[in-house]
């Protein structure tokens, strides 16, 4: 990983200035309770940007548009892509103690992960890694225990999130610019990747010290994907945009992987979801949890700087998860 060249304690936070020059933006580490395992977050501060890619950029698809402006309110996001030691606690109720923050928790009362039919790593490595291979269900499922476990909301980001952080106050095809040259520094995919995810951290950072935004895995987001969303989410003018679900596919997810060509590694590429993501599944019905198709998706976690109330929150996962 990249070392960061000053750090100072604010508030119990952390305020960064990094070897890619993002200054004054704040981090945060947060434990999952019972555990040493922890996770960085990264305050990125709301704001408007033109989602979307310009018609004339390289690779572009139609469904990158039309451009519009979006506004996002402030939210904390994952440095790192959600790794497999965090994911296991979850899949482990052995690891899943009560704890003097919350002494009446109740691991029986959570739905765990089914038995993956494949090793959702395929060999490609766990500590450090990025956690792959399950649906956006089972991150869903993840986000929700942690919330219930820690009574801290959090979630998977929307698509306009995502890029918003992706992007990072940038606006060319990469965050870095337009050179398809340099993404070998900031990202892992096909033609470097050597047919295999890698653990996290080990490439560039973006302006805003993000990690992986590019490539490594694909990510999850909240949005039901659809080739026409920007014209919809413009006429809707609303901030936090979102085209809430209504079916199980496709699904967004974005960055690009591994196991992507260079076109589809970039800060505005969508890509959906697609049942043959588990096609050696033998069961049925499918797994809603795993996906033995795809080492390469996972998921990286969205705090929202302001919490959601109770009802709020019930709401939500009722919506995601059809509760």
């Amino acid at each position: 990983m990249n070392k960061t060249l000053i750090v100072v304690w604010l508030t119990g936070l952390l305020m960064t200035t990094g070897a890619n020059g993002q200054s004054g933006i704040q981090q945060r580490v947060d434990t999952i309770p019972g555990t040493v395992i922890s996770f960085e977050m990264k305050l990125i501060p709301g704001g408007t940007f033109l989602m979307g890619s310009p018609d004339n950029e390289p690779d572009r698809t139609p469904d990158e548009g039309p451009r519009f402006e979006v506004a996002v309110d402030s939210f904390w996001i994952g440095t790192y892509e959600v790794t497999f030691e965090e994911y296991n606690v979850f899949r482990d109720k052995s690891l899943d103690i009560p704890t003097a923050n919350n002494p009446s928790w109740n691991a029986d009362a959570v739905v765990r992960p089914s038995p993956p039919y494949e090793d959702p790593t395929f060999g490609m490595g766990k500590d450090g890694f990025p956690a792959a291979s399950m649906t956006q269900f089972a991150a869903l499922q993840y986000c929700r225990w942690l919330s219930e476990k820690t009574g801290v909301f959090y979630r998977l980001p929307t698509e306009a999130e995502w890029e918003y952080a992706c992007r990072a106050g940038t606006t060319g095809r990469y965050y870095f610019g337009d050179e398809a040259e340099q993404l070998d520094a900031h990202a892992w995919y096909y033609d470097n990747s050597n047919e295999a995810y890698k653990k996290v951290g080990k490439k560039l950072s973006n302006p805003w010290g993000l990690y992986d935004m590019l490539g490594n895995v694909s990510e999850w987001t909240l949005d039901q994907y659809q080739e026409d969303a920007y014209m919809q989410l413009a006429k809707m003018n609303e901030v936090n945009p979102w085209i809430k679900p209504t079916k199980l596919h496709p699904r967004t997810v974005r960055g690009g992987s591994w196991d992507n060509d260079m076109e589809d590694v970039r800060c505005a590429c969508r890509i959906e979801s697609s049942d043959r993501w588990k096609e050696r599944d033998p069961q049925i019905p499918k797994s809603y949890w795993w996906n033995t198709d795809s080492p390469f998706v996972g998921f990286r976690l969205v705090r929202p700087a302001k919490q959601p109330a109770k009802e709020e929150q019930e709401a939500f996962w009722a919506r995601v998860l059809g509760d």
